[in-house]
């Protein structure tokens, strides 16, 4: 029986979540994956609300459809707390990741969410520390994995990184991203 992990990415236009889930659906291909990426795009504009999703499977995909029911909810921007509702569909023991300087036990009580994982990072504060820029969801794949245990390995997302960054920016560019996604990894915190 074939095995499916189904993300949910929330954040806003511009801040590189496409990208986050297209990169994670790269690393796995290398660890023999399937997967799909791809965003819902309405009339967004830059800073507007958009979501993305990624499956990733040992076997083909067939479902052509938005995720309903992710295992897994990755929150890029954390003002959309109280704007987007997060947690919906979520499967009672899913796992959220979200970029904040909050604790996991501070994520459940403001999102209500008392179910399966929670993971926090402070993304934010890693990008701008490395980057000098607000763009926090590659360093996110970094909680991914964690949180993803076995799935796909951080050295598969650090690879898929520098190949969809390195076309696009400069190489040390390139290397602060791989930078901030190790510290992000290594950073965050479960509860």
């Amino acid at each position: 029986m074939s095995q499916m992990l189904e993300i949910r990415w929330h954040g806003r236009a511009g801040q590189g979540v496409v990208t986050a889930g297209e990169s994670l659906g790269e690393a796995a291909m290398h660890k023999g994956l399937y997967f799909q990426a791809f965003p819902e795009y309405g009339a967004e504009r830059m800073g507007a609300p958009i979501k993305a999703y990624t499956r990733l499977s040992d076997d083909t995909i067939e479902i052509h459809a938005p995720i309903l029911e992710p295992d897994l909810v990755v929150v890029v921007n954390p003002n959309l707390i109280g704007i987007v509702d997060l947690t919906e569909g979520i499967k009672p023991e899913g796992t959220l990741i979200v970029n904040t300087q909050q604790t996991p036990a501070e994520i459940r009580q403001r999102l209500g969410f008392s179910g399966g994982t929670v993971w926090t990072v402070d993304a934010t504060g890693i990008a701008m520390a490395e980057l000098k820029r607000d763009i926090p969801s590659t360093l996110l794949l970094g909680v991914v994995v964690r949180a993803a245990e076995g799935l796909v390995d951080l050295e598969a997302v650090v690879g898929a990184t520098r190949e969809s960054l390195g076309g696009k920016l400069r190489p040390e560019v390139v290397e602060a991203n791989v930078r901030a996604l190790q510290r992000a990894h290594s950073e965050c915190v479960q509860g």
